[in-house]
């Protein structure tokens, strides 16, 4: 997933054919899907696809953010609320990780009701329950986000307009929010990337990237085929490199223990193991 439009031709360079993007301004979509028709044009035998989502959240009265999104022409969208299953029921798409997919009866329901290709596995997931999701159900169903900076939370205020405009909201702020790249710093001086979307709402991101690299081989044992690096603000040389290395780990060249270190090395900010280190509960049971 790319949320930046200098990323797009990075993924690619590195390998990436499936490719999510999530812009702050739908506008944007139908020039990374053009720019993305034409590295096709490069590659004709080889399968890649292009998806594009809308915003996280729907408001009565939003429909035309929807109708902006699909007039891009992608290869499909990654639908996140029920509104989104709605708008989109006619075309491919693909669930992301706010449909909260952590069981195999909702994954069943979602891609049979609304004709899904893959759902995400829920982010509330450690390692032990999902590799329980993998043996309930098809790993083929699913798309597992590996590497990201998760989401934190999402808030109706705008930081941009309230901070770098004079405005009030979207018809007056100027959309500073396409011009610059804002962080909030926290109370131990972490800085946590954010995002602003269509309809002005923020999403603060962790400002460290969190890998579930050590444990892909047992996920590829239990059946899982579709996995997910998701990048915020890097630049370009670190999106080629992180991506590279992670196809080298999917082809058993370097181990994920190697590629958690490594990643720890480059990035200064630095890698954990996130919700994939949650040690299982422990059930005690009286005499």
């Amino acid at each position: 997933m790319i949320r930046l439009p200098e990323q797009l031709d990075a993924a690619w360079q590195a390998g990436a054919r499936t490719l999510y993007c999530e812009f702050e301004n739908p506008k944007r979509y139908r020039d990374a899907v053009a720019r993305f028709r034409e590295l096709q044009a490069g590659s004709p035998f080889e399968t890649s696809s292009i998806w594009v989502a809308p915003p996280r959240i729907f408001k009565p009265g939003e429909e035309w953010i929807l109708q902006q999104v699909r007039s891009c022409d992608a290869d499909g969208y990654l639908v996140r609320n029920h509104e989104h299953l709605a708008f989109f029921r006619d075309d491919r798409k693909r669930g992301d990780f706010s449909l909260n997919v952590a069981n195999p009866w909702t994954a069943q329901y979602l891609l049979s009701r609304y004709e899904l290709e893959r759902v995400t596995a829920s982010y509330d997931l450690n390692i032990f329950q999902l590799e329980a999701l993998l043996r309930a159900a098809p790993g083929t169903w699913f798309d597992i986000t590996i590497h990201q900076h998760m989401p934190m939370f999402h808030m109706e205020h705008c930081v941009f307009c309230a901070f770098l405009s004079q405005g009030k909201d979207y018809h007056d702020c100027g959309r500073p929010c396409e011009k610059h790249r804002v962080a909030l710093r926290d109370r131990v001086g972490a800085e946590l990337p954010l995002r602003a979307d269509a309809g002005c709402r923020n999403t603060v991101f962790n400002n460290r990237a969190q890998t579930g690299a050590e444990y892909v081989q047992r996920m590829l044992e239990l059946g899982a085929r579709s996995f997910r690096v998701e990048f915020v603000n890097e630049p370009a040389d670190e999106v080629r490199s992180t991506l590279t290395r992670y196809r080298q780990l999917l082809a058993g060249e370097i181990s994920g223990t190697d590629l958690w270190r490594e990643l720890k090395a480059i990035n200064q900010l630095g890698v954990t193991r996130g919700q994939m280190e949650t040690a299982p509960r422990q059930i005690h049971r009286k005499a």
